[in-house]
């Protein structure tokens, strides 16, 4: 997959600006939080043992279903295109990751994925506030092209938008 100039100029902007050392450590450590949609799993297996309502407990449920099949999605799509993260002579990537390859991004998939999928149950503005954080964070830390987190967005809305509603007990 080429890499468009515009897409590895905003990679260099976001990788070079605002960077303190103190808020790379809080980007880096709430990155990481997202690893393999970790937080959002929890998120969801938490609110479906603690709901007390049968409705909003089958909510929460098929939420983590739909966060487990964007990963999955997610990954299939990565294995197929094979895009690999970004490299900048003298700006090395600020946290580890799972792979080498980038397109699209996990978290960026399952953090959008997650904001559909809860937003029943839990408040919207907040899920899409954490899922633009996990985006942002990806290329702002060096490990993602800024169009691997949007095709990610669009990819974990597109797999939540496209779940069957099913019925709730």
């Amino acid at each position: 997959m080429r890499i468009l100039k515009t897409d590895r100029k905003a990679l260099l902007l976001m990788r070079t600006r605002g960077h303190a050392p103190a808020l790379e450590r809080i980007v880096s450590v709430y990155s990481r939080s997202g690893e393999h949609a970790a937080c959002w799993l929890a998120l969801g297996t938490a609110g479906a043992l603690l709901a007390r309502d049968p409705q909003a407990r089958w909510q929460w449920r098929r939420g983590t279903c739909i966060v487990a099949a964007a990963y999955a999605v997610n990954y299939a799509v990565k294995v197929a295109v094979r895009r690999r993260r970004p490299a900048i002579d003298g700006l090395p990537p600020l946290t580890p990751t799972v792979s080498r390859l980038s397109f699209p991004s996990a978290h960026s998939t399952t953090s959008f994925a997650a904001a559909r999928a809860f937003s029943g149950v839990a408040p919207a503005g907040a899920l899409y506030a954490a899922a633009l954080a996990f985006a942002v964070s990806r290329p702002y830390l060096g490990v993602h092209y800024p169009t691997d987190v949007l095709a990610g967005a669009v990819l974990g809305t597109a797999v939540a938008q496209a779940w069957p509603e099913g019925r709730g007990s």
